[in-house]
């Protein structure tokens, strides 16, 4: 078993990062991630939104890794369970994939905080458990999939920042739309006098 960790902070308060988090795919940065599905939503009693969805992939294996499992199909469905806590400030995600597991198991788990010293900020915490089965060679391949996931984490980051630049730009045009839609009726009646 391999132990991959991160800690990244986001420049943006956490009710934003969150916002974004559940709003990150599709975007150009992991078009490996072709598919959500929303499996079952509801906010119990204490006010927390727990999601399941379904996320269908394309795992980007390396080709020794393929040859090496047998495996040339590489789509992956990989089950992602969410609790927001808008009291705590805390967004808990994990997941696992659900095929290939008698080969591979990734078991990740993020958390997004607001930073302790910062409020405009977002601390994330990222740890995934990569465990190879059955095949020789398994601590190597744990360790290619540990670099696979920290180059794709990475590329999750950017693309989180690519959906909040599009939330802001949607805010502000909403803003536009609304200061218009208000100074058109005020624009009339004082035309009118």
């Amino acid at each position: 078993m391999k132990i991959w960790t991160s800690e990244h902070i986001f420049n943006h308060p956490w009710e934003m990062v969150t916002k974004a988090a559940m709003q990150k795919y599709p975007n150009p940065m992991n078009p490996s991630v072709f598919g959500v599905d929303v499996l079952d939503r509801k906010v119990d009693d204490q006010g927390r939104l727990h999601s399941k969805r379904l996320l269908s992939t394309e795992w980007g294996l390396p080709s020794i890794v393929k040859s090496i499992i047998g495996n040339t199909r590489t789509c992956t469905y990989v089950q992602e369970q969410s609790v927001v806590d808008p009291k705590e400030k805390t967004f808990e995600l994990q997941s696992s994939n659900i095929t290939f597991t008698n080969m591979v198991s990734v078991d990740e788990r993020l958390t997004y905080r607001p930073h302790p010293e910062d409020p405009e900020k977002t601390v994330l915490t990222q740890e995934a458990l990569i465990s190879v089965k059955g095949v020789s060679l398994s601590s190597y391949l744990e360790g290619l999939m540990a670099s696979t996931i920290s180059a794709n984490a990475g590329k999750g980051r950017e693309a989180m920042e690519w959906v909040i630049r599009r939330l802001n730009t949607e805010i502000e045009e909403l803003a536009a739309t609304a200061r218009g839609t208000i100074r058109t009726p005020m624009a009339a009646a004082v035309a009118e006098k």
